[in-house]
């Protein structure tokens, strides 16, 4: 479930956080008008961390399509939709859950994952998410997206990211780090781009994030599934995606 969001860059409300059932706890999601707290953080201020599955990671091709980042074969046969904040709690928790399963089965060709990257607990500056957001476009221009995601959610300050946070996790990841890469980072070249991608997630109707939506419908919202891999594989084997023999 997930915080309640209202559309408009120049209005947000504090989300409602609906809690529900889930194997191993609670699951919920962010809102619009929701600050840094105890739950929107998975780590503190600075701390680096890399995903599990980098390597899959890296062999991983992306390219921008309009305000979205499509990730993995461009023929695959089926596409699903990643709706994320990089400041959500919620989201670091999904991506280091449903979102591997998703990447993994990207890296099968089983389907391409298109991401938009919302920045909607950004305000007024407060929280760097149109920071994240424009150093992710950037990874793309590197060749480096789907590691740098992956790590920068896996990294996700408590506090807030700053440009010396997003370049020490640029630096864990082979072959990102370079003078275009930073120039970007601290000029902030694709801040216009991270205006469009928040105005193509409020286009949405959306109310909050983490959401996932393969052909329209929500996928593994209901009871936390997108929080636990082996259920979020399970909802994903529901409406088609993956292979036969999945658990």
């Amino acid at each position: 479930m997930m915080g309640v969001r209202r559309a408009g860059r120049a209005e947000h409300v504090v989300g409602a956080v609906v809690a529900a059932a889930l194997l191993v706890g609670a699951a919920a999601g962010c809102g619009a008008g929701e600050g840094a707290g105890a739950d929107s953080g998975s780590g503190a201020a600075g701390v680096v961390r890399t995903s599990p599955i980098a390597g899959r990671l890296a062999e991983l091709p992306a390219r921008v399509d309009g305000a979205k980042i499509a990730v993995g074969d461009q023929a695959a046969p089926r596409t699903a939709q990643v709706l994320v904040d990089p400041r959500c709690g919620y989201c670091a928790k999904f991506e280091g859950a449903g979102g591997e399963v998703l990447l993994k089965l990207a890296a099968e060709g089983k389907v391409k994952v298109e991401y938009l990257l919302a920045s909607f607990l950004d305000r007024g500056g407060a929280s760097g998410s149109v920071r994240a957001v424009n150093a992710l476009r950037a990874s793309v221009e590197a060749g480096k997206f789907a590691e740098y995601q992956a790590a920068v959610f896996a990294s996700q300050p408590k506090a807030k990211f700053t440009d010396g946070h997003l370049l020490a996790i640029a630096a864990e990841v082979p072959g990102l780090r370079g003078e275009a890469f930073d120039r970007a980072v601290a000029e902030q070249t694709y801040k216009g781009w991270a205006g469009e991608a928040e105005e193509a997630f409020e286009a949405t109707g959306a109310q909050g994030t983490p959401l996932v939506r393969v052909d329209g419908q929500s996928v593994g919202s209901k009871n936390g599934a997108m929080f636990d891999a082996a259920a979020f594989a399970q909802a994903l084997k529901a409406v088609g995606i993956g292979p036969a023999d999945m658990p």
